[in-house]
């Protein structure tokens, strides 16, 4: 099985703390979907031997697009692959772009699942972030994309920022288990550099981000999906039973995936690659049939440092018979070795020859993930 990921690289407005690539204009829309079909067809081999099982629009903003343009590109992986019938097909959008007419459009493609940006049902946290969308598009769109029949939908909500009380926190949770949503994706705020946040914080115009506070909210967030029933199956995300992301799942295990457009990444088991972050470079240089990609040949340690890291992540964990089979005895047995600082932390546990974070260890996740990498041999 294998994934493919368009990456859609427009927005109406630039959120504050976003570092992702994209563009306000849309001037080379046309000219960049061409060139993203192009590299459709040079791409042809890059998943040769595997069925695509996933597709996901992300971005950016996929929903800037009208419902042809995205059918377009599904048809042409359809018509040069081949595409599991139950193919999970994901689009990210923002509320302010799901219109009646907008999803009723949608509703006749081969779209099946929404992954929408909400961030917060608070009118002052949406503007302080700079969104496109207000707190009742927030709460109407749900509604909107529900009433058109489509049932697997998933939020993004972001905590940890100075606006956001443990109250309003509470109350965005709780929204979105009363919307009856069967996945929610939560992440915490960070300050990338080259972000309007960013420089806010430098000229002391914005306060920093507390580390306290979002941890605080996160273990809120674990406590008040658990008692929903809500399953947290890695770090950001949560998902009613058997609701998982599929697409988001494989990257975690490993599975491989072809990026299509500019800054998307892709990755086969041996090798990463990553588009130009660059539209007119982008189209410019697929007009010339050439791919814009750089290529890295992942060694050893950083093929078991991904799945440490993205293993680690999951209820699932990261398989010692696994790490034995795939890398080899010795890295097992280090492995093992380095594990047990955390395992008497109570950060992590050992079950069935499986390592599982605690609720405690998922608070620390990044540190644990890169005490137990290895060093380039």
């Amino acid at each position: 099985m294998a994934g493919i990921y368009f990456h859609i690289p427009f927005c109406k407005k630039a959120c504050y703390y976003c570092d992702f690539h994209f563009s306000t204009s849309l001037k080379y829309k046309d000219e960049l979907l061409l060139s993203m079909h192009r590299e459709l067809e040079l791409q042809k081999g890059y998943l040769e031997g595997h069925v695509i099982e996933t597709i996901y629009f992300g971005g950016g903003t996929p929903s800037v697009l009208n419902a042809s343009e995205i059918q377009k590109l599904i048809d042409h992986v359809a018509d040069t692959r081949t595409v599991l019938p139950n193919a999970e097909i994901t689009m990210e959008a923002n509320p302010d772009d799901l219109s009646a007419a907008h999803v009723g459009a949608l509703r006749n493609t081969s779209v099946n699942r929404f992954s929408i940006g909400i961030q917060s049902f608070y009118e002052e946290d949406l503007q302080w972030m700079n969104r496109a969308h207000t707190a009742a598009e927030a709460d109407s769109s749900v509604k909107r994309v529900q009433d058109a029949g489509f049932e697997n939908i998933t939020l993004d909500l972001i905590y940890g920022f100075p606006l956001l009380t443990d109250e309003k926190w509470q109350a965005n949770i709780r929204k979105v288990i009363e919307l009856e949503v069967p996945h929610i994706s939560a992440y915490s705020m960070t300050v990338e550099d080259r972000t309007a946040l960013a420089h806010f914080i430098k000229k002391g115009k914005q306060a920093a981000m507390n580390e306290s506070q979002s941890a605080q909210q996160f273990v809120l967030l674990m406590d008040t999906l658990k008692e929903a029933g809500y399953e947290h199956y890695e770090i950001s995300n949560f998902a009613r039973p058997d609701k998982y992301s599929r697409h988001n799942t494989n990257y975690w295990k490993g599975i491989p995936y072809l990026g299509i457009g500019p800054s998307a990444h892709s990755f086969n088991g041996i090798s990463r690659q990553w588009n130009i972050a660059n539209n007119p470079k982008y189209i410019e240089s697929l007009s010339q049939d050439t791919l814009p990609a750089e290529i890295e040949i992942l060694s050893l340690a950083d093929r078991i440092n991904e799945y440490i890291m993205t293993s680690l992540r999951t209820m699932w964990g990261m398989d010692l018979n696994k790490v034995e089979q795939d890398f080899g005895y010795d890295y097992r047995n280090q492995t093992e070795i380095n594990l047990q600082e955390f395992i008497d932390k109570r950060w992590i546990e050992i079950s069935n020859s499986t390592a599982i974070l605690t609720n405690e260890g998922r608070l620390f996740a990044d540190h644990i993930a890169s005490t137990l990498f290895f060093e380039q041999e």
